[in-house]
C-alpha cells in the first residue's frame, strides 16, 4: 500500500484552488478553544500497513553531546515543500518547510533537526479506508530526524539558510534532552489550522502541529534556556480552514463500534472516500468535484483530531493558505503554547 502521485496533487488542488447535517450523539458542551493539543505518555509502533514511499529520516543518527565550552551556530532552514519532486513550485504558493541547523565551533561539524511525517503529507491528512476495518485507517504519525550535515543548496537555492542565534554546548545538550521529551509525547502530526474567519483575532478553533511548530517551540526552548535572537524577519507556512463552531462527533469506538452512530460513520466514510490513494485519472477529477461539492455547496469538512472526529460547518473563504510573520523569540514576543 502506498499513497500515488494523484492523492498528493488533490491535496495541493483543495490548499491552492478552492475558493451542517450530522451531530454527534452527545449535545455540544462549553468547550476550550483552541481544543488542545494531546500529548502521550510514549510513542506507539507504527502498524506494517503503513509504508513510505520516501524513507523516514535515512541518513538520521543520534544528537551528539556537544563539550559544555562549544559555541554552536544555530541557522533557520526554510525550503519550498516537496521541492526534491516539484522544485520551486510550492514556493510560489508559500507552501514552506521548516529546519533548524547547527554548527560546532569545536569540530566544524554541523547539524540539521526537523519534524516532518513517518508515511508523507498525504497520509496524515487524509486515512486509508480497508476493508477488513469499518474505521478510517490513518497513518499519521510524524516524528523529528536529527542527521549531520546542511545541505546548503537545497535551503539556499529556493529558500532562506540564516543564522538566528548562537548557544553553548551545554545549552545545546539541555536543548536535546528536551528534543527527546517532545518527540515521544507529540506524536501525531496535524495538517490544518481551522479558524472562525481569516481576521487575525478570530477564534481558532484547532492549531496545526507540524514541522514549523517544532521548530518555533526549539527556538522557544533556547531562549527559555538563554539564547539571545538576532532581529531578522521569520514567515511560516499555515494551512487554514474557515469554519463555524466545529460539532464534535465522538471517536472510533463511540461513531464505528457496534453501538456506534451508523449515518455518521456512513458520512465519514464517505467524505474521506474522495480522497483515496490510487485513483485513475477520471476518477481523480470527478472527485475534485464531489470535493467542492461537500465543502464549499454544503458546507462540510470532517476533521480528525486529538484520535477524535468533529465535523466543521465551512464557512467563506473555506481554505487559505498564509505565510506570516512570527517573530523570533524575544522579551517581547509570546511563547508558543504548542
Amino acid at each position: 500500500m502506498r499513497a500515488d502521485g494523484l492523492r498528493e496533487l488533490l491535496l495541493l488542488l483543495l490548499v491552492a484552488g478552492m475558493p451542517a447535517r450530522f451531530a454527534g450523539s452527545q449535545p455540544q458542551q462549553q468547550r476550550k478553544w483552541p481544543v488542545p493539543y494531546r500529548r502521550f505518555d510514549y510513542r506507539p509502533k507504527t502498524d506494517s500497513y503503513c509504508q513510505a514511499r520516501y524513507t523516514f529520516c535515512p541518513t538520521g543518527c543520534p544528537i551528539p553531546v556537544m563539550k559544555d565550552e562549544d559555541v554552536i551556530e544555530v541557522y533557520r532552514l526554510q525550503a519550498p515543500v516537496w521541492e526534491f519532486k516539484y522544485g520551486d513550485l510550492l514556493g510560489h504558493l508559500n507552501i514552506m518547510h521548516d529546519a533548524v541547523g547547527f554548527k560546532s565551533s569545536l569540530t566544524g561539524k554541523n547539524y540539521t533537526m526537523e519534524w516532518y511525517e513517518l508515511f508523507q503529507l498525504g497520509n496524515c491528512t487524509f486515512p486509508h479506508l480497508r476493508p477488513d476495518r469499518d474505521a478510517p485507517f490513518w497513518c499519521n504519525q510524524g516524528a523529528a530526524c536529527f542527521y549531520e550535515g546542511i545541505d546548503d543548496v537545497h535551503w539556499k537555492e529556493n529558500g532562506t539558510l540564516v543564522l538566528v542565534t548562537t548557544i553553548s554546548g551545554t545549552m545545546f545538550n539541555q536543548m536535546a534532552k528536551w528534543v527527546q521529551c517532545d518527540n515521544e509525547t507529540g506524536i501525531y502530526y496535524e495538517t490544518w489550522t481551522v479558524r472562525a474567519s481569516p481576521d487575525k483575532h478570530a477564534v481558532v478553533w484547532f492549531e496545526s502541529y507540524e514541522c514549523s511548530k517544532f521548530i518555533l517551540r526549539t527556538y522557544q526552548k533556547l531562549a527559555d534556556l538563554g539564547a539571545v535572537f538576532n532581529k531578522i524577519q521569520t514567515n511560516y507556512t499555515s494551512i487554514t480552514l474557515f469554519t463555524g463552531e466545529p460539532i464534535y462527533l465522538g471517536n472510533e469506538t463511540s461513531i464505528f463500534g457496534p453501538l456506534g452512530n451508523k449515518t455518521v460513520a456512513a458520512a465519514i466514510r464517505d467524505f474521506y472516500y474522495l480522497f483515496k490513494p490510487h485513483q485513475s485519472v477520471e476518477e481523480f477529477f470527478l472527485n475534485v468535484l464531489k470535493i467542492v461539492d461537500q465543502v464549499v455547496l454544503n458546507h462540510q469538512f470532517y476533521l480528525f483530531y486529538n484520535l477524535e472526529y468533529w465535523l466543521l460547518p465551512m464557512k467563506s473563504p473555506y481554505i487559505k493558505i498564509t505565510y506570516e510573520e512570527i517573530p523570533l523569540p524575544n522579551e517581547d514576543y509570546m511563547k508558543v503554547g504548542l
